[in-house]
Order: C-alpha cells, then sequence, then structure tokens
C-alpha cells in the first residue's frame, strides 16, 4: 500500500529510479551534497544500492572526453602557432597566455561556488582561445618591431602601447556580451552560467596579464637570446 505501481530493472536488477529537477544550482554541486546526505544518512538493506545516473552520468562521460580534447587541443594550436610564426619561442611565449587565462576562470569559479562541469570546461576551451589570441596580437607586433630593427626593451613598449587598445576591446566586448548568461537565475541557467562565468573572470586575468607578463616574458626570452648572439 502506497508503493510504486510497477517494478523497473536494468540489467537484470530491479531499479527505483527517483528524478531531481535542478533550478539555480550547478549539477555536479547538487550531487555532491547528496552523495554526502546518502553516505552520512542513509542506511541501505543487504543488496540496496544508490548510483546517481541520467544526466549526471552523461556530464561525467562528456568529462573525461574532454580530458583528453583538451591537450589535443593545445597541442594543435602550438603547431598552427609554430607553422605561423616559424619559432618555437614565439609559439610557447603565446601559449603562456593559457596559463595567466586560467587563473582567472578557477578563481572566478571559487568566489561563485559553482563546480567544474561540462559547461564550465567548454568555458575554457573558448577562454584559452581568445587567450591565444590576444597573444598573436602582442606577440606578432612584438616580431615586427624587432624585424625592423628595434630593441627588445623598444619593441616590447611601443607594441604593447599600440596594442593596449585593440586587447582592451575585444576582452571588454566579449565580457559585456557573456554577462546576461553570468548574471541570469532562469530555469536553464545551470547550463550557461558556468560558461559565462569562467570565460569572464578568464578574461579579467588574461586581459591584464596578457598587458603586463607577457611582454615582459617576451622582453627577457629576446634579450637573453640577443646576449648569446653577442
Amino acid at each position: 500500500r502506497g508503493g510504486n505501481m510497477n517494478i523497473s530493472r536494468e540489467s537484470g536488477t530491479r531499479l527505483a529510479a527517483i528524478a531531481v529537477f535542478i533550478r539555480g544550482r550547478d549539477m555536479g554541486g547538487i550531487v555532491q551534497e547528496m552523495k554526502e546526505k546518502v553516505a552520512g544518512g542513509v542506511m541501505f538493506p543487504p543488496g540496496y544500492f544508490a548510483i546517481f545516473g541520467g544526466e549526471f552520468e552523461n556530464q561525467q562521460r562528456a568529462m573525461t572526453r574532454l580530458a583528453v580534447i583538451v591537450p589535443v587541443s593545445v597541442f594543435l594550436i602550438f603547431i598552427l602557432l609554430f607553422n605561423a610564426f616559424g619559432s618555437v619561442k614565439n609559439a610557447a611565449i603565446i601559449l603562456a597566455n593559457i596559463p595567466l587565462a586560467s587563473i582567472g576562470g578557477i578563481v572566478a569559479l571559487y568566489v561563485t561556488g559553482i563546480h567544474v562541469s561540462v559547461s564550465a570546461a567548454i568555458g575554457f576551451i573558448a577562454l584559452f582561445g581568445q587567450a591565444v589570441l590576444n597573444g598573436v596580437v602582442m606577440v606578432s607586433h612584438f616580431a615586427d618591431l624587432r624585424a625592423r630593427g628595434l630593441t627588445p626593451l623598444d619593441a616590447v613598449m611601443t607594441g604593447a602601447t599600440v596594442r593596449l587598445r585593440t586587447v582592451l576591446m575585444t576582452a571588454l566586448l566579449a565580457m559585456l556580451g557573456l554577462l546576461p548568461l553570468a548574471l541570469s537565475h532562469a530555469i536553464g541557467s545551470e547550463v550557461q552560467k558556468p560558461l559565462a562565468v569562467v570565460v569572464i573572470g578568464g578574461l579579467v586575468s588574461a586581459t591584464l596579464l596578457t598587458l603586463l607578463v607577457l611582454p615582459a616574458l617576451y622582453y627577457l626570452v629576446e634579450a637573453r637570446l640577443a646576449a648569446d648572439r653577442r
């Protein structure tokens, strides 16, 4: 009496499915809380156990795939940069923007309390692309100025000043475009919000560090190479 009207089975095992509808929270955080509560307060009879499947299970599979896709993507980006610049040095300096951008994305997730999800992982991939673009804009101009005969310091100072507006405008437009998604609390926002938060947070750190760390790194490498040539 008061029980289920049918008995479901999966792989020969009886199954009772409980559907959970999430609003205003990310799936990873909710599932983690449920796992802790089940582990700490539910005693199952022998032969009974709880698993978290459905969309969460699909998300875990997607994260496993992304763990392979992201490193491969970074490697392909390096190959393309090397092909474009013909220099391992310039390609490596540009790729240094990726960890600089990751800092902001990770901090943004921590501050907002959002767990890493497929949406956040996709946000990191988009962020890496934007960070590399900023690096290409800066380093390509540095290389052009060096080819004209400027010293490493003059090339960095002039190039960073000239490209300042371009980098700031690109980052600002991207952040303003994603801001409504980051602030949304409507149904379905748990899918869009992590992506927007990662990209906005990452662009803040990537833009600031691109204008400070990247020129300094380029100068140090170029000055060292120039000294070795002498």
